[in-house]
């Protein structure tokens, strides 16, 4: 492991145990054990930091679903398949994931003092805004493409659908232990059978679903 990823490294456990408001150069240095100047040779500020964290993980889960929204699969399987690319996305990079959607206001400029955000990256700022806005418009896609062809309900907002879907699997980085038995398969799985048919016991659901109609 180089010096450079071994202090992305230590500062993503650093932000996740702490928060990127309270870690500062200081605690990042003393994590992997080298001075605070030995930090600022790689990074200009903890932003910069928190940016390198979190593009890789992000560019990955784009180009991950791009390929599968693209494809000729069904728009159920397309669903699952884009569920289980963001959810295994936590194991092994549980603690980037984590950092990338606890942090999402720290890198919109509010967060970090003055100085670091002058001294930020402003282009890497602005790819990874793109991203996410890339990634969001993706879910959205593929909803409505399910309403289109029949596979979900027309009746719902699709935006408000691909909102929630997305809520439920970002929630992860609050609650999910790589440490604890619960695999990801499990969870994809599990998240899939809540979205695609409900958590209504299959013999109720008809009787159900009509008193709430």
């Amino acid at each position: 492991m180089t010096r450079r990823v071994e202090i992305l490294r230590r500062a993503a456990e650093v932000f996740s145990r702490q928060g990127v408001a309270n870690t500062s150069i200081e605690d990042i240095a003393n994590e992997v054990g080298i001075k605070r100047e030995g930090v600022y040779y790689y990074f200009r500020s903890r932003e910069d930091i928190l940016l390198e964290i979190v593009l890789p993980q992000s560019r990955t889960l784009l180009f991950n679903f791009s390929n599968i929204i693209e494809s000729k699969r069904p728009v159920m399987e397309r669903l699952h398949a884009a569920m289980r690319n963001h959810l295994e996305s936590y194991d092994p990079g549980y603690v980037e994931m984590a950092v990338a959607l606890r942090e999402d206001h720290n890198l919109n400029g509010r967060g970090s003092g003055k100085a670091e955000r002058k001294s930020a990256d402003r282009k890497k700022q602005q790819e990874l805004r793109r991203v996410w806005k890339d990634y969001t418009a993706l879910w959205l896609r593929l909803v409505k493409e399910g309403q289109e062809s029949g596979e979900f309900d027309a009746a719902l907002d699709a935006k408000m659908v691909a909102f929630g879907i997305l809520g439920m699997c970002n929630w992860l980085s609050r609650w999910y232990d790589p440490r604890k038995p619960v695999p990801i398969d499990e969870i994809v799985t599990t998240f899939f059978a809540m979205v695609s048919r409900g958590i209504g016991a299959p013999h109720d659901q008809g009787a159900e679903f009509a008193k709430l109609a």
